[in-house]
């Protein structure tokens, strides 16, 4: 745990540097912007590093991606996909700080923001990038008329009438704040100051889409048609088994991509990752998008020492309660089940990847308005553990219910030896202190996902990484109606000091505003049983150089590179 903390505390003093860079003014934020990315760049060039002759990197994605849409995409998987495929106005640097993108520079005036689309920017069949195909993209995530609805549309809602538009209040796009000037000027209007507000840019949500896709509804399913921005074009997909991404020779940063092309496994299961990294077949196992088995995380980290990485990340791991299934609509029967767990016999005997128990919403590592959000407001604080007390409320939340006995239960989960080895060991504590009989139910992917979102579920398995750094990204997920709000969650009062956090400008207060949510979301109402903190857990061949690993865990493939071995 002494190791796992102290990799907090230098994530912490790493974020609050980028934060620091990146809430620079207009003239600092486009001179830092340049000279980051030229040190960025060509790092393979540096010293007397020998690139190895075949640039294809060979890693595994444990579920495939449900979607190519930017609109679309909520998950991990996508996440790390669309990332080799497409490119924002900005990208981050390992710190979280601000590069330039598809945006050459920018200028921010309190809530205007002008950005200069590059003269070089291409799509991968050579039309040039332009303003056009960002106001177009984000017109098409806020359109109520875009089906499925985009999950993630209210990070849009810090610019000027986008939820206005979103939620059809507002028929005229022309009235939100996103503006194409002309060819190469994007100006965008927020409704207050969000300091933010420029790395969220980089989130796929944000991403350009080419205006081919507006008269083709299946443009997502065939990579002859997906027409991208990015360093790599999807060139091969065989669905369930492999994915493969090629150079993009279109890509304005051409010169700085190393490889050549990467090849994506499809495998679920972590023992056979594992196998596949000893073998040679892979230069990269285990998160985030893949999985080293818990009880190997010993033996592969005096095996592989130099291989072995770990790192603290801004993400939450937890178990959420459908608030309209029964028995969880009632608040002391969630509590008595996030009570009866032991979640230090978790990460000690379970997860082994130095996680830290969670008893709270935000994670270590996310900034408050002096130190760590979680430094300043203990999570301890909301509830403690306590068999006792958990049998107590079970037995008056189903009183309150009219129960003698409770209604059959099921927790699922998607595929993953870890994620199976944690309900495992939960259902078995909430069999012993409570005397609940639960079962256990794995499901794919993309069939998992849907079902949270449709509400089809008593309890699942769940976690959050950071979207940007602060600790509105944790907590504009359970306002009543939001994409991703997928508990069934609704309280007003929680809303209100939502909305309320959003045009607050001091900062010690907004702060406290956020504690009082995550208080009323945790003590008050239990909306979901938080378990750890995240850490990042992964195999690392010594000749993959490159590789980005953001603050939230986030992985960036697009200038890794392999050196001779």
């Amino acid at each position: 745990m002494k190791k796992s903390k102290s990799l907090l505390l230098l994530l912490t003093l790493v974020l609050a540097v980028g934060t620091l860079l990146s809430a620079c003014g207009s003239n600092e934020a486009k001179n830092s912007a340049s000279n980051g990315n030229k040190a960025a760049n060509n790092a393979a060039n540096e010293g007397d590093v020998k690139l190895a002759a075949d640039q294809t990197l060979k890693i595994n994605l444990s579920a495939e991606p449900p979607t190519f849409d930017p609109a679309q995409a909520q998950d991990s998987q996508a996440n790390t996909v669309l990332k080799m495929m497409y490119e924002g106005l900005v990208r981050l640097d390992a710190d979280g700080k601000e590069l330039p993108g598809a945006a050459e520079s920018w200028e921010v005036d309190g809530t205007k923001y002008t950005f200069h689309i590059r003269e070089d920017a291409k799509w991968s069949n050579g039309d040039p990038v332009t303003a056009n195909d960002f106001a177009f993209a984000w017109e098409r995530v806020l359109s109520p008329d875009t089906q499925p609805a985009p999950p993630y549309a209210y990070q849009l809602y810090y610019i000027k009438n986008a939820e206005e538009f979103n939620t059809g209040k507002i028929k005229d796009f022309s009235e939100v704040g996103v503006k194409a000037v002309d060819e190469k000027t994007l100006e965008v209007e927020l409704n207050n100051p969000t300091p933010y507000f420029l790395g969220l840019t980089s989130f796929y949500t944000l991403y350009p889409v080419h205006q081919s896709v507006k008269d083709d509804a299946k443009w997502a399913t065939d990579p002859n048609k997906m027409i991208v921005n990015g360093p790599f074009t999807l060139t091969a997909w065989t669905t369930g088994q492999s994915l493969e991404v090629t150079k993009n020779e279109q890509y304005w940063d051409k010169d700085s991509i190393k490889l050549n092309k990467i090849s994506m496994s499809l495998v679920e299961s972590g023992a056979t990752e594992l196998e596949s990294y000893r073998n040679g077949e892979l230069h990269r196992a285990g998160a985030p998008n893949g999985e080293i088995p818990a009880d190997q995380i010993p033996i592969v980290q005096q095996e592989m020492p130099d291989e072995y990485k770990v790192k603290g990340i801004a993400g939450t791991y937890y178990y959420q309660f459908n608030s309209k299934a029964e028995p969880f609509q009632n608040a002391k029967i969630r509590k008595a089940f996030s009570m009866a767990i032991d979640r230090q016999a978790i990460v000690e005997r379970i997860t082994q990847g130095g996680q830290i128990p969670a008893f709270g919403m935000v994670p270590e590592g996310i900034l408050g308005s002096d130190d760590q959000f979680r430094t300043e407001h203990n999570d301890k604080d909301y509830f403690q553990e306590n068999v006792d007390e958990a049998k107590k409320l079970l037995e008056e939340g189903m009183k309150e219910e009219g129960y003698t006995k409770l209604p059959e239960i099921t927790v699922i989960h998607n595929n993953g030896e870890g994620h199976k080895k944690v309900a495992t060991a939960i259902v078995d504590m909430w069999k012993k202190n409570l005397g609940v009989d639960v079962k256990i139910q794995n499901q794919e992917w993309g069939v998992f996902l849907k079902n949270r979102q449709n509400l089809d579920y008593q309890i699942a398995r769940s976690g959050w990484s950071a979207d940007f750094n602060d600790p509105m990204t944790f907590m504009d997920l359970w306002t009543t109606g939001a994409g991703n709000n997928d508990l069934g969650y609704s309280n007003p009062e929680y809303d209100e000091l939502i909305k309320a956090s959003r045009s607050e400008s001091d900062l010690k207060k907004r702060d406290e505003i956020f504690a009082k949510a995550e208080e009323i979301f945790i003590k008050q109402d239990m909306a979901y049983m938080p378990i750890y903190y995240y850490s990042n857990v992964a195999l690392e061949k010594p000749n993959l150089k490159g590789v980005i690993l953001d603050y939230s865990g986030a992985i960036d493939y697009t200038r890794a590179y392999l050196t001779e071995e």
